[in-house]
């Protein structure tokens, strides 16, 4: 599938998807919808863990993914933008980071695949969501103290070598470190595909997009 993507992108220019976000927002879940029966007994408000859905209402995001592929997108990114270990302890769930990726992988690949089976001459691919997390590594947020740092590279490197490890594992072809706000998370986010890369053996081709 790699070598088939670089082909392509030597021919043409390929169309990725729109907002997962904002397609999330159009089906007007509630907060039972996102909690499922697996986490009916967890404490907080779940509604806007938009990551969660994977495992909570995964018919929705395949929904999401289908809609995509129909209108044409060539890649079609999973539903784990926010899948990293610090982002999800806002919720309490950092421990579920390898799980949501892997789903949200698999979830997109089977949209993917089943979409190409009908288009042979027009394959679709899968990038793996990867966002800045909501902390960054280079700004203090204490105004009285311009050295704090609320988390530190290493930190972010263990998160996302987490989520990259969930997301090849199920099946994309390509990682997307989108939506950067600040460089050295970005920096952070490569050096953990690097070295999940040199370690497993398999290496994915790297998008990256800065807001």
């Amino acid at each position: 599938m790699i070598e088939q993507l670089r082909l392509l992108l030597r021919e043409r220019i390929l169309v990725l998807d729109g907002a997962t976000g904002t397609m999330i927002q159009a089906c007007g879940l509630n907060e039972a919808d996102f909690r499922g029966e697996r986490f009916c007994s967890c404490s907080g408000n779940l509604k806007g863990h938009n990551d969660l859905l994977c495992l909570t209402k995964p018919a929705v995001i395949t929904e999401i993914h289908d809609a995509y592929l129909a209108a044409g997108a060539d890649i079609i990114e999973t539903n784990s933008f926010n899948a990293n270990a610090i982002s999800l302890a806002d919720y309490g769930m950092s421990d579920l980071a390898y799980e949501i990726n892997r789903q949200a992988a698999l979830l997109a690949r089977d949209a993917a695949d089943r979409q190409t089976a009908l288009t042979p001459n027009k394959p679709r691919f899968v990038a793996g969501s990867m966002g800045p997390t909501n902390k960054t590594a280079s700004m203090s947020a204490d105004v009285s103290n311009p050295g704090a740092r609320s988390v530190t590279f290493d930190e972010l490197v263990t998160a996302y070598r987490d989520q990259v490890r969930g997301l090849r594992e199920g099946g994309v072809d390509i990682l997307l470190v989108e939506t950067i706000f600040d460089t050295l998370n970005a920096k952070a986010a490569l050096f953990a595909i690097q070295t999940e890369a040199r370690e497993s053996g398999v290496s994915l081709p790297v998008m990256v997009y800065r807001s």
